[in-house]
């Protein structure tokens, strides 16, 4: 038993020394001689599956975005068009921030993947933003004291000495 890459290499596949059992060390069947591979459990077809045809995707959260209802996205568009969904949210948030008077302190997007179950294919189930956002109170008392400190810390910090 060898346990290796994908590559298919493996250093004990020398003629006569060590027989590998059919299938490892590369005897298998290469892409385009002909010979097809049946993944268990998957079609092998280069066309997209069903399941692939009927997914959709649609927006949770209560922000003005796109995707509010449901809609199919091809496989092969499916990364921007999440990638540019969760950049909506994000420009929401420091249009919110702007409006409020707080400041956008992080901003993250994630963007999750899945295998299709069906043909077995890689694809972008969705995304999730994670904004933080902090607000200045001023009737908070540890405001207060925060920036009376900042003002004894920054002062004399800018001076001209030419004048």
């Amino acid at each position: 038993m060898s346990i290796g890459g994908i590559s298919g290499y493996n250093p004990y596949s020398v003629p006569g020394f060590y027989d590998a059992p059919k299938g490892v060390g590369g005897s298998g069947p290469e892409e385009g001689d002909g010979r097809s591979v049946e993944k268990t459990g998957r079609k092998s077809s280069p066309e997209e599956c069903q399941t692939c045809k009927e997914r959709k995707y649609q927006d949770g959260s209560d922000e003005n975005v796109s995707f509010k209802s449901a809609a199919h996205i091809s496989p092969q568009a499916a990364g921007s068009a999440v990638r540019a969904h969760e950049g909506e949210h994000v420009a929401n948030a420091y249009d919110k921030a702007a409006e409020k008077g707080g400041r956008v302190l992080s901003a993250s997007v994630s963007i999750h993947t899945a295998v299709c179950p069906e043909c077995g294919r890689t694809y972008v189930s969705g995304g999730t933003t994670n904004t933080k956002i902090r607000y200045s109170d001023e009737s908070n008392p540890y405001q207060k004291n925060q920036k009376a400190q900042d003002a004894l810390r920054l002062k004399g910090r800018n001076i001209d000495i030419a004048a």
